[in-house]
């Protein structure tokens, strides 16, 4: 156990610690802009078809009920632009950050291969490369890396941490590079329904892809556009010879996703509303932040999705967080993301109404 532990970075989390207790210690409590959990209500629908398949005695499959996989491809189909996509094409996940993690495992990667990513990114692509003992490298734009021994290349638009989004001719390009290297591509999706400034696209989708799956696999979660991260709602969607591979281990591996989470899930994909609702709170707490900052003297660069401001007082990230603990505001430090973040940090709008009007007068 040792052995595997120590191949990973430090939590870095946990460096967090003190200004968090900085903030803290505000007379008018701590605003928690760090990590980016949902804070608003599970929709009344999801949580009623929850309860509603509470009574579920026996084992859930890895596959998924057939109405969950009737979910997802409709929703890859009217959502994503994939039109071609089948119930081979989906597969359901126990959130994706499991996915993220153990997938270069679940590959069969090890030593001698290598695990692209971008150079400021989430850091859990580079702990799925660690666990398996695979090589891990970054870039700037993919198709400028030395193919040779590129195994799994990681993309993420809308990206965390930046908000940046991928233009549809960036990804033709791309996925044209990849399969023409025989590189397998995984593209993290999980904001895609949380664009401001820009419309994010699918790799899935038709005019990107050419209609084939072929080396391709989109990763998407329920927890932000749903408020479902609690309940660990995921799936993966793309090439069919990929997934069946996944689907093998996985239910070797028992990584079933609950049957109540499965029927929460259907109903979240069946329904718009409740997204477009959320979209919308978080919107006016996107205006009111950036405002709040932009005024207090900060940069906002790229930002144009996801649940981020990407931001700079141009001085080394911790200076910027120790300076907002000092007003109650904890934000992650950029370097949390690469050394490239070293002088940003990332301010999540997922707090409470009242919690972000609270941030913006202590801004002013």
């Amino acid at each position: 156990m040792a052995a595997v532990s120590d191949r990973l970075p430090a939590f870095p989390w946990d460096k967090l610690e003190p200004y968090k207790k900085t903030a803290a210690a505000h007379a008018d409590g701590i605003v928690d802009l760090s990590v980016g959990t949902p804070v608003d209500p599970v929709p009344q629908l999801i949580q009623r078809a929850l309860i509603e398949a509470a009574d579920s005695p026996g084992y859930p499959t890895v596959w998924g009920t057939v109405a969950l996989r009737d979910a997802i491809t409709g929703w890859v189909r009217g959502r994503l632009g994939a039109s071609a996509a089948e119930h081979r094409n989906v597969l359901p996940v126990v959130g994706s950050k499991e996915l993220v993690a153990w997938l270069p495992t679940q590959l069969g990667l090890g030593a001698g291969d290598k695990v692209a990513y971008p150079r400021l990114a989430y850091p859990t692509y580079e702990v799925g490369a660690r666990l398996c003992g695979a090589e891990a490298v970054v870039y700037d734009d993919p198709t400028e890396l030395d193919p040779a021994g590129v195994k799994l290349l990681w993309l993420n638009s809308p990206s965390n941490p930046t908000g940046k989004v991928l233009a549809k001719e960036d990804l033709v390009r791309i996925v044209a590079w990849a399969r023409e290297h025989g590189i397998l591509l995984f593209s993290d999706e999980c904001y895609l329904e949380l664009g401001w400034e820009a419309e994010p696209v699918s790799i899935l989708h038709d005019e990107v892809c050419g209609g084939s799956y072929e080396g391709i696999v989109a990763v998407h979660s329920l927890s932000k556009r749903s408020n479902l991260a609690g309940y660990r709602a995921a799936f993966i969607a793309g090439d069919a010879d990929v997934l069946g591979e996944l689907l093998e281990i996985r239910k070797h591996g028992g990584m079933m996703t609950p049957a109540p989470v499965q029927a929460a899930t259907v109903a979240a994909l069946g329904d718009d509303h409740h997204v477009e609702e959320q979209r919308e709170r978080y919107a006016a707490r996107r205006a009111a932040l950036r405002a709040a900052l932009e005024a207090h003297g900060f940069r906002v660069e790229h930002s144009e999705a996801s649940l981020y401001l990407w931001v700079t007082r141009d001085e080394p990230c911790w200076e910027t967080v120790a300076h907002l603990a000092d007003l109650g505001i904890l934000v992650a430090p950029g370097d949390f993301y690469g050394e490239a973040g070293a002088r940003f940090v990332r301010v999540a709008f997922t707090a409470t109404d009242e919690r972000v009007e609270a941030a913006v007068k202590r801004l002013g």
